[in-house]
């Protein structure tokens, strides 16, 4: 996949362009980009998908917290798989921001090569956000391209969403979470040094700076798949504020590894959540602590192995 970060000049080839976000690259618009690969086959072009870096919500409104899904190399690696030909990752500024939602159309679709255009049933474009998918159907043929507008996709009455998604991650129903992105939610970050009480306790954890702008569920143990380096391991995640030790601390995010030791510092590591096992709480003694890690570490083999082994390739695109 070619991932192209001007606007060009001209139109390099022409192209079904696929219009929106795409964050978390859930079932919802894996609809919307087969359905785009369907049509673009038809014609003989390439799919392409149009992306702007940073978060337009990033520029906008640089005080919120946008919570994303996935990181831009993830969601990269999410539309390869599925089949996209080319990527116009662009970057968006105030200057984009402010472009005429008409202007956008003939100004930036029409030079990207645009012969047909698909978007979701809530898709907004232009100066804030004026310019509807009803307008994009109206101007696409006076530019030479049709345009499909895929309606709302839902699972069990709800509509399949990144906003969904997220409001599932922080309740912290992976299997909610899991059913709409249709694969098991997705955690990154760099090891960095933490207070190391972990591996006096014999349980060493790896201390994660979780990578900018991505969502954090909501707090508590979990049992994930973790990758690093082309491995895959068990691992049992924490996220909280380590109450048993500390009265006020700041939100950590922290993984021990079943059956691996190693030096895993500066490393980047992916973390893949299958199930919440419980929640956060204070414990009134370390052999507590100790016997209830004990049943966490029994519960997350348990869990991991009744999944089977986590197939990378086929779990960074859609779990069967």
């Amino acid at each position: 996949m070619q991932v192209i970060r001007q606007l060009p000049e001209k139109p390099i080839k022409p192209c079904v362009l696929a219009l929106g976000n795409f964050d978390g690259v859930h079932l919802g618009h894996r609809r919307l980009l087969e359905s785009g690969l369907q049509i673009a086959r038809k014609m003989g072009i390439g799919l392409s998908v149009l992306l702007y870096e940073p978060h337009p919500l990033k520029v906008l409104f640089p005080e919120k917290m946008i919570g994303l899904l996935t990181t831009s190399e993830e969601r990269l690696k999410l539309l390869e798989l599925i089949g996209v030909d080319t990527v116009y990752l662009l970057p968006f500024n105030h200057d984009t921001a402010n472009i005429p939602p008409e202007t956008f159309v003939s100004d930036i679709l029409v030079r990207l090569g645009t012969r047909y255009a698909m978007v979701g049933f809530n898709y907004s474009f232009g100066a804030k956000g004026k310019g509807s998918p009803e307008d994009l159907q109206r101007l696409g043929p006076k530019y030479g391209f049709g345009v499909s507008v895929l309606q709302a996709q839902t699972m069990g009455g709800e509509v399949i969403s990144s906003s969904s998604i997220r409001q599932a991650l922080l309740q912290g129903d992976m299997r909610q979470a899991q059913k709409m992105l249709g694969r098991y939610p997705f955690l990154c970050g760099r090891v960095i040094h933490g207070e190391q009480r972990g591996r006096d306790l014999g349980y060493p954890t790896a201390n994660l700076e979780v990578c900018e702008d991505l969502l954090v569920p909501k707090p508590g143990s979990y049992a994930v798949w973790a990758e690093f380096d082309g491995q895959k391991v068990m691992g049992m995640l924490n996220i909280g504020k380590k109450p048993t030790f500390h009265t006020e601390y700041e939100t950590t995010v922290e993984v021990h590894l079943l059956n691996f030791y190693g030096n895993l510092y500066d490393k980047m590591l992916s973390m893949y959540l299958v199930e919440r096992l419980r929640d956060e709480r204070k414990f009134s003694s370390i052999n507590e602590l100790l016997n209830q890690l004990q049943k966490d570490k029994e519960h997350t083999q348990r869990v991991l192995e009744d999944e089977g082994e986590l197939d990378l390739r086929e779990n960074a695109l859609y779990k069967s």
